[in-house]
């Protein structure tokens, strides 16, 4: 019989744990609230330069642009960013990377033209490759700042500070911004960086496990190497790099949202505001929604729900350009991040409990920069379609593709599946 430890209770009371995990180990809570202070900030920033760059520009094309900078470095620096997380002390990692990313917010002071415009994208790519380094670390210290019994509890947590933040600081930014002016924003992710900094100096648990005196420590590319063995080695992971390829392509019609917000819906920077606190909600409740899915008996169901995740998401952000109404389309959003929010959640564990300490970093680092890399791509093909063929058959299309993805990463992953349910 399967102990109690494996597999947790069937039905766990998602709101208890959480509340429990975050109530007994002080380091985990204050590397949660320091996440909490960091998302919530960072969509100040992304409502207030969406809403700059289309005031300037006029380009839904421009906005996008603006996204891809904000992922596409940090696809190029995860490769370094992997490996950095399991050489380096991963706390100090954090905090360092913070305060630079921190530094960097405050340069958009600097923008008031559309001549300062290239200022944005520089320091948007700047950002992008601290997070790079800062991301892989964060992710790979949460399996040591819990017990085992409690990391299913803390991806739920996890996952849901980013979907909380985002609906919190995208819904109060775009009022924020639209009452105080883009300096609002800027301001606060900035000092959202600095405060995440400060409450990661109190953390004492390590955040890796000890390493012997005399363990090799390869250099980058041979890091990059050594996670790509691993992954055709444990096919399972070589299958959520897979899948991930699928969301990464979902996720680009993201950037869309501020375009069809003040385009389509001619809500203004509330509206952006509203579709990304509306994101924000779904990504906050899907965590916990696919809690019970998250046991170690169960690989297999847990594999489908990551395989088919993204198209969900995909094809509710084609329910979403089709609303006839801010509100409607708003509903829409909190269900495809439902989907999203779970996936995440279910795909950080995945490795979390499946890959050794020793090359977690790398292992996110390399899914963080295939994600960032389909993504990117996503973004500029949707911003270029979106002024050739509109928003909405720009989502539609989109749409159609995850989908048939999603059904042939399925059909090729049947052996896998059929040998996840052998071993249970």
């Amino acid at each position: 019989m399967e102990s109690a430890h494996e597999l947790g209770p069937a039905r766990p009371n998602v709101w208890r744990e959480a509340w429990s995990l975050l109530r007994r180990n002080a380091d985990f809570r204050l590397f949660f609230l320091g996440q909490l202070i960091s998302f919530g900030g960072d969509w100040f920033l992304i409502v207030a330069l969406s809403g700059l760059v289309l005031r300037l520009t006029h380009s839904a094309a421009l906005v996008t642009a603006v996204f891809v900078a904000y992922n596409l470095p940090y696809g190029i620096v995860s490769f370094v960013g992997g490996p950095l997380a399991d050489r380096l002390d991963r706390r100090r990692l954090m905090i360092v990377t913070n305060v630079v990313m921190g530094a960097l917010a405050l340069g958009f002071f600097l923008v008031h033209t559309r001549s300062e415009l290239w200022l944005v994208y520089v320091l948007a790519a700047g950002i992008s490759a601290v997070s790079a380094i800062f991301e892989p670390a964060a992710s790979a210290a949460v399996p040591n700042l819990v017990d085992p019994e409690d990391l299913a509890a803390a991806n739920m947590l996890s996952g849901s500070a980013w979907g909380t933040m985002l609906a919190v600081g995208a819904g109060i930014g775009g009022l924020v911004v639209g009452a105080y002016g883009n300096d609002a924003g800027y301001l606060i992710d900035a000092l959202s960086f600095f405060v995440a900094a400060a409450l990661l100096l109190w953390v004492r648990r390590a955040t890796s496990q000890a390493r012997p005196e005399h363990e090799e420590r390869p250099g980058l590319v041979e890091a990059t190497r050594e996670a790509v063995a691993y992954a055709r080695r444990d096919h399972r992971v070589l299958a959520l790099f897979a899948v991930r390829l699928g969301a990464g392509f979902a996720i680009g019609v993201v950037a869309l949202l501020p375009v069809i917000a003040i385009r389509v819906f001619h809500a203004g920077d509330r509206g952006t505001g509203l579709l990304f606190g509306m994101r924000g909600v779904g990504s906050l409740i899907g965590p916990f929604l696919i809690r019970p899915m998250i046991r170690r008996d169960d690989q297999r169901r847990l594999f489908t729900a990551v395989v088919w995740t993204p198209a969900i998401f995909a094809l509710l952000y084609v329910a979403l350009a089709w609303m006839p109404g801010i509100l409607l389309a708003g509903a829409a959003a909190i269900a495809a991040h439902l989907a999203g929010g779970a996936q995440w959640t279910l795909v950080t564990y995945s490795y979390q409990s499946m890959v050794p300490d020793r090359v977690l970093g790398r292992v996110f680092g390399f899914d963080g920069a295939l994600i960032t890399f389909t993504l990117s791509a996503s973004n500029a093909l949707c911003g270029w379609l979106a002024g050739v063929v509109g928003v909405r058959a720009t989502m539609t299309g989109v749409g159609v593709v995850v989908a048939l993805y999603a059904g042939l990463v399925w059909g090729l992953s049947r052996r896998l599946r059929r040998s996840i349910a052998a071993t249970r």
